[in-house]
């Protein structure tokens, strides 16, 4: 005859039923939150902001020690109507790679939708801030379009890695690529707001994208941190190193080559001196800083994959 499950058995059974239920109970309470913040916290940018306003071609859209030249040879020999034009393209350029990677993002929470229950607030969410992001990309073509920079396409390596990572349908990297993209923005975006001697048009833009994104980044964080911790050790392993290459692919494309040719140099040696420049390099130790101790903490960052990191320079 089969034995009669233990007590012990029962309890284990126990426990872990009333740990599940406390982590869907967390995640409802999460979702339920940023839906309300949704709701009163929501911006229409072909409305909010006044596209007709003439742009100052002597006027930055990022401070000057934050474009990729700054500091080097090649920077002194623009006057400086040119490396503001060159702050202006180089927004642009990020710009484009953020529609890019909004659009990855938007694909990987539609099939985090259908996989899930749209009873739940929790996948509603999902749905509220995929509209989130058609209007960010619209926002940011209209920027792009508003500067007259050439194109919103990223590079053709990038179109490849976004259908790669759509093929993939790992939705855990997606919430980690999230994070990972929406922090560096996000700290470059609030440098913006608060220096009132850039372009208005670049910080009205930046103004509504760190709004809203605040909310996502609120969303990926823990669906992240419980999806980890069900993650087996040779999985993590894969995770770390495959995390550290779309981090850095993903801060290479902010700058597109084209940049450096619609300022008048070589865009090859343009790129040279960007990826020697320590203003370049710490620029970006300190725009990923905050996603960088996010991932360290949970343990996704470790001694393994420390040095692709730096390689990066997304680590000091």
């Amino acid at each position: 005859m089969p034995h009669a499950p233990s007590r012990t058995a029962d309890r284990t059974a126990d426990r872990t039923a009333d740990r599940t239920a406390d982590r869907t109970a967390d995640r409802e309470q999460n979702a339920a939150r940023l839906l309300r913040a949704s709701a009163r916290h929501s911006y229409d940018p072909l409305t909010e902001i006044d596209w007709d306003t003439p742009l100052d071609p002597d006027q930055f859209a990022l401070a000057p020690h934050r474009v990729s030249l700054y500091g080097t040879p090649l920077w002194d020999r623009l006057d400086p109507r040119q490396q503001a034009r060159l702050s202006v393209h180089q927004l642009a350029s990020t710009t484009c790679a953020g529609i890019w990677f909004e659009l990855i993002l938007m694909e990987g929470l539609v099939r985090h939708a259908y996989d899930g229950d749209l009873a739940t607030q929790h996948t509603r969410y999902a749905l509220t801030e995929v509209a989130d992001e058609c209007r960010h990309s619209t926002m940011f073509a209209r920027y792009i379009a508003a500067t007259g920079y050439p194109s919103a396409r990223p590079t053709t390596r990038a179109q490849r890695l976004g259908r790669l990572h759509m093929r993939l349908n790992d939705t855990t990297m997606t919430f980690a690529g999230a994070i990972f993209v929406e922090e560096f923005t996000d700290a470059m975006q609030r440098e913006m707001i608060r220096d009132e001697s850039l372009q208005p048009l670049g910080r009205a833009v930046a103004r509504i994208h760190v709004i809203e994104e605040a909310r996502h980044i609120g969303y990926a964080k823990p669906e992240l941190e419980r999806r980890w911790a069900r993650m087996s050790a040779p999985r993590r392993a894969v995770f770390r190193r495959a995390l550290a290459y779309l981090a850095h692919q993903s801060v290479a494309e902010i700058v597109h080559p084209r940049v450096y040719t619609l300022a008048g140099l070589d865009p090859r040696e343009a790129q040279r001196a960007a990826a020697q420049n320590p203003y370049w390099r710490q620029t970006r130790i300190d725009w990923s800083r905050k996603a960088v101790e996010f991932f360290t903490e949970i343990g996704v960052i470790d001694r393994s994959v420390e040095r692709m990191w730096r390689r990066a320079s997304l680590l000091p």
